[in-house]
């Protein structure tokens, strides 16, 4: 029997419960399909979300309590010259400082199907319906208009806008004619061991930090420079993730023996590496072994760029529309924001009974003029690395590692960083107090492990004077930070002829200054390390004891 709906989402991963969630809470009659017996089977690895997704994406997020394993306060390069005579320099230049580390976070680890489930939850509770076990085969078209999807099943389900939220693996966007299949050198394969280790060890020998590990392809150590990333490291709360990944080509028709490498890769990291060998092993247990296949530098491969993501009565969001971060391996913030635009784009199509592909190019137009997510499909330096490698140049290495993974990625993220932030602050003069909360909230959640759905700890309540004028301190700052942005909204000029101007030209001068001014930074944060430990601690302890409702985002401004 056919089914009719307003909206139908393919997927849900981490996008299409967004693209969900807002199409219902618009009133529109929404099915999302799910392939899985249970959500997020087929995304049981886990990753760093950047805390710009959290920043700049859906509100719900924003303002929720999502599950996350660990915040994270940066990255801990290892640059491995020769790992039998123990050569290895470190770049640990992008890290959050104390005392904002680790409430102020760099990203959030998570487990990809926790936080799938938790999304797909929130998009159940305003009335999505969720078909699971259920695979778009094919496309219904009618006069070249996408009319709905078969399924597996036999069913054929019509709706007015097909939403899809595949990811990169999907067959729905080629068979509706908008893409093509991605070939074998734009899709790596990730080896992900999983091992479950005591939460006191990871404090002690990771604190809230991710390590990469990267070497000369000679060493088979890591995959080969620029063809994947280098040994990636994430710690969660009570287990970690040794993850490696590799291009199914290389340069020309070269095929790699991926399972042959991997296991040479795994097998000379770990038992050269001193920290692993000494610090991890001993206290860790391998519980599964998992492979996962992603996209991999389609924003810098031109024809796959120019390719549509959008058709007549269909929209592609996410890894389906190419939108993969080509440094930081990470698809989420373009997940959610490509997931919000389309919504969006989806619902004022609806309203006014067009959906043409005319119509429908206004998510193109918008998803152009993104700013983090054309920076985040645009950056070279992973790729680069290659060059590095080919060359043999230590100095080039040292330097794409320093701006993809190091302090150097201020000198190409501030600019769509600043322009987001400023677009932010223009729509709600309250945003930059919500956020605060936001990092403040998350963080007393990750410490009780209070999120929604879960069986919520007690608080360590501790009624005191002191508490007391501290939480009176907290909230009387957000109100500063509200007046402070609601003073500088009202005087335009400053927006209009400092602001707005830097915001496209910080990049160009933070690569000037930053040679000069992060080993100043550098010295003063060794010197002052030990009282900004102290405060540091401070702080964790006052959000360990003080009142969750001083967190919320519920005051003041647009919600």
């Amino acid at each position: 029997m056919d089914q009719e709906y307003d909206i139908i989402v393919i997927g849900a991963g981490f996008g299409g419960p967004v693209a969900a969630k807002i199409c219902a809470d618009a009133g529109l009659k929404t099915l999302m399909l799910e392939r899985s017996k249970n959500v997020g089977d087929k995304v049981i690895s886990g990753l760093t979300i950047p805390f710009y997704g959290f920043v700049f994406g859906p509100e719900f997020i924003r303002d929720g309590n999502p599950p996350f394993e660990r915040p994270s306060d940066g990255i801990i390069n290892y640059i491995i010259k020769d790992i039998e005579k123990g050569d290895i320099e470190v770049d640990n230049s992008l890290k959050v400082p104390k005392p904002l580390s680790p409430i102020i976070a760099f990203g959030y680890n998570a487990y990809c199907k926790p936080f799938c489930e938790w999304e797909v939850k929130k998009a159940l509770e305003v009335g999505v319906i969720l078909k699971k076990s259920t695979t778009a085969i094919d496309v219904i078209k009618e006069d070249d208009i996408v009319k709905g999807i078969i399924t597996d099943k036999g069913e054929s389900l019509y709706s007015k806008i097909v939403i899809d939220a595949e990811g990169s693996k999907g067959l729905l966007a080629i068979k509706a004619g908008i893409r093509e299949k991605y070939p074998p050198e734009t899709i790596s394969l990730a080896d992900t061991y999983d091992y479950s280790m005591p939460k006191e060890k990871i404090d002690e020998i990771f604190g809230y930090s991710v390590k990469m590990c990267w070497g000369w392809d000679e060493q088979k150590i890591a995959p080969p420079l620029g063809h994947g990333n280098g040994l990636m490291v994430w710690p969660y709360r009570n287990s970690l993730h040794f993850m490696q990944d590799q291009c199914l080509r290389l340069d020309g028709s070269q095929v790699p023996n991926l399972k042959k490498l991997f296991k040479i890769y795994h097998h000379n990291i770990t038992h050269n590496l001193p920290w692993w060998k000494h610090l991890v092993e001993p206290n860790a247990e391998l519980r599964a072994r998992m492979w996962a296949g992603f996209e991999i530098y389609v924003g810098l491969n031109k024809s796959l760029r120019a390719m549509p993501n959008h058709t007549d009565g269909m929209i592609l969001i996410g890894d389906a529309a190419g939108l993969e971060s080509t440094e930081l391996c990470d698809g989420v913030p373009a997940a959610w924001f490509s997931a919000e635009i389309a919504a969006k784009v989806a619902i004022e199509a609806i309203k006014a009974n067009d959906v043409s592909k005319e119509f429908l190019s206004k998510y193109d137009r918008l998803i152009k003029a993104h700013p983090i997510i054309q920076w985040s499909i645009s950056g070279r330096n992973r790729f680069d690395l290659r060059i590095a490698q080919e060359e043999h140049d230590l100095k080039k290495l040292k330097k794409y590692i320093h701006n993809g993974w190091g302090l150097g990625a201020l000198t190409h993220f501030m600019n769509p960083f600043l322009q987001t932030f400023l677009s932010y602050i223009n729509d709600d003069q309250f945003i930059l107090s919500k956020w605060i909360r936001m990092f403040f909230r998350y963080y007393q959640n990750w410490l009780y492990e209070s999120y929604d759905y879960s069986e919520k700890q007690k608080y360590k309540n501790l009624s005191s004077k002191r508490l007391q004028k501290m939480e009176r301190r907290f909230q009387y700052f957000l109100g500063l930070t509200d007046k402070l942005i609601q003073s500088l909204y009202k005087r335009k000029k400053i927006l209009s002829l400092v602001l707005i101007p830097l915001s496209y030209s910080i990049n160009k001068l933070m690569r000037r200054v930053l040679p000069i001014i992060e080993p100043i930074y550098s010295l003063i944060l060794r010197l002052l390390q030990p009282k900004l430990s102290k405060l540091g601690d401070k702080v964790v302890n006052f959000v360990r004891y003080a009142n969750p409702i001083i967190f919320k985002n519920t005051c003041g401004g647009k919600s």
